[in-house]
């Protein structure tokens, strides 16, 4: 008796989850509640199904914000709003668009369309880079540098084809670059880089910030990914800080 006594009381497992909490402590929370029942392989294969359209109705929400940043909420404050990893991929669906929109602008006589969207690139740019320089959580400031990192990338892009005197969206310099489309219809963001295609997969990754990107991850991705529609493999080799993480 003494011994069953002093055995701690085993608290019941949670049968019920109502968000996704990173390592970094980013919450995002279900659109409905999860309960965790029967065998674990089934609730865990319907967990990343539940995973997969919480960022999907995520992002649609998220790029419907996004129509508005000129008008109601700039940029910089919509970000606080949105999980890390959607306000990145929206961010990517957006300059995708905006980009192939200025060099059909361009194509169709309007010579001053990318440069006015250059402009627009830096001036988005810009207010990330003043709102990180202010009073910020850690989570809010991780987020924002995050854009900025790959915000620098795609203002560079856009330069380059202002340099290369790139006329429409069918040249190798912009084919060449990671684009992101959003298929409306099927709720999903399509992936392209030269003659590869592929789906976001929606694997909730938390706030964990993004590398540079330097030339060589560009030349990687066309490489790689090249070799992934050939079902091949690749390993990029080369001197301690130049990209290949």
């Amino acid at each position: 008796e003494s011994l069953s006594d002093d055995e701690p009381k085993k608290e019941k497992p949670p049968t019920e989850a109502s968000s996704m909490v990173a390592k970094d402590g980013e919450d995002v929370p279900f659109e409905d509640h999860f309960m965790m029942e029967g065998a674990v392989e089934v609730w865990l294969n319907e967990l990343v199904t539940f995973m997969r359209d919480t960022l999907r109705g995520c992002l649609v929400t998220a790029l419907e914000e996004a129509s508005s940043w000129d008008t109601e909420r700039p940029r910089e404050e919509w970000v606080a709003y949105h999980c890390a990893q959607i306000a990145l991929i929206t961010s990517q669906i957006v300059w995708t668009e905006e980009t192939e929109t200025a060099l059909d602008d361009l194509e169709n006589g309007t010579d001053d369309a990318v440069k006015k969207y250059l402009d627009v690139c830096k001036g988005r740019l810009d207010a990330l880079i003043k709102q990180v320089q202010g009073d910020l959580s850690k989570e809010l400031r991780n987020k924002i540098i995050t854009l900025i990192t790959i915000d620098v990338h795609s203002r560079d892009i856009v330069g380059a084809l202002i340099t290369k005197r790139v006329e429409n969206a069918q040249d190798f310099l912009w084919s060449s670059q990671l684009r992101y489309y959003w298929a409306a219809d099927a709720r999903d963001a399509d992936i392209r880089i030269c003659d590869y295609r592929s789906v976001y997969s929606f694997e909730y990754v938390g706030n964990c910030g993004r590398l540079v990107i330097t030339p060589l991850t560009d030349r990687c991705y066309v490489t790689l990914t090249t070799a992934i529609r050939l079902f091949l493999g690749g390993a990029p080799a080369g001197p301690a800080g130049t990209g290949k993480t």
